[in-house]
């Protein structure tokens, strides 16, 4: 079964409670006292923000690995996929809260697994977040054969991971699949031989930015 792709309605669904909530809290306390609103509606207009969720384009290259994620690359290093069980070119975004922060697939292929672990809520930038916090692993196999993880991982203050994709979903690169709430990370592994196109220190943009490019064989 296929993932249907979400309808971008600017504002990301996870978001309407908390701004609905925040616009109505300011608007009371206007109506009370316009002062004391201010600080309410500078909260508002940061929900407005964080829950913001444009429509993007990308690379349509067959060995092209998109950004899931806004933020800022952290690693690009080789090491062990502790989920697909393999040694794979890992690199990590890191997003901050003016980030978006809706996920996206970084390749087309077939779900293989969808795997929780509960843990702690260290900041999302340190290497120890990736295999100690609270975290959402998900498999994905190409239509070539490559497999390719993407883990959602909570931050410092991130509190709700949401992954909507389930095993044996098919995806497209820079289809909406997730969303974590108030900075977070997202680890990609990529094959031995992948080639990164990022460094540490970029600035990424989920869907537009070309992470990496897959290798042309199967090793």
């Amino acid at each position: 079964m296929n993932t249907p792709h979400y309808p971008h309605p600017i504002i990301a669904r996870e978001g309407w409670p908390f701004l609905a909530g925040s616009i109505l809290i300011a608007l009371l306390v206007t109506q009370w006292s316009p002062g004391w609103s201010i600080p309410l509606w500078i909260i508002a207009v940061f929900v407005l923000q964080f829950f913001r969720d444009p429509a993007r384009s990308g690379s349509t290259a067959a060995n092209a690995v998109l950004s899931p994620a806004d933020g800022r690359i952290v690693v690009v290093e080789h090491t062990h996929d502790p989920y697909g069980n393999r040694e794979a070119l890992k690199i990590s975004v890191f997003m901050n809260v003016f980030n978006v922060h809706s996920n996206r697939s970084p390749v087309d292929g077939k779900v293989q697994s969808v795997e929780y672990f509960p843990g702690k809520f260290f900041n999302a930038a340190l290497d120890k977040a990736s295999l100690e916090n609270e975290r959402n692993a998900m498999v994905i196999q190409t239509e070539s054969g490559h497999i390719v993880t993407a883990t959602q991982v909570a931050g410092l203050v991130a509190k709700r991971i949401l992954c909507y994709a389930k095993v044996g979903d098919t995806l497209a690169r820079g289809q909406r699949y997730g969303f974590i709430r108030f900075g977070s990370r997202v680890d990609v592994y990529l094959p031995p031989g992948s080639r990164p196109r990022v460094a540490i220190g970029d600035k990424v943009s989920a869907t537009s930015t070309v992470l990496a490019e897959l290798p042309e064989t199967i090793a």
